[in-house]
């Protein structure tokens, strides 16, 4: 092998490394979004009423 050659595969692996980096960060933050949407979404869920069986019968019974 040349020491060129040596030197640009250096340089080669060295951006790959570079680029595999940033992307593992956008990725991280993407989760990081998703996982603050998510959970914004749970919270949003109205609680239920303290006794649970209210608003959940329905009388079918005629009078």
């Amino acid at each position: 092998m040349d020491v060129s050659q040596i030197a640009a595969l250096a340089t080669s692996l060295n951006d790959m490394q570079t680029r595999n980096e940033a992307s593992t960060l956008v990725f991280k933050k993407t989760l990081d979004n998703q996982s603050s949407a998510a959970l914004g979404l749970i919270e949003s869920i109205p609680q239920l009423p303290a006794n649970p069986a209210i608003c959940r019968n329905i009388n079918n019974t005629t009078a």
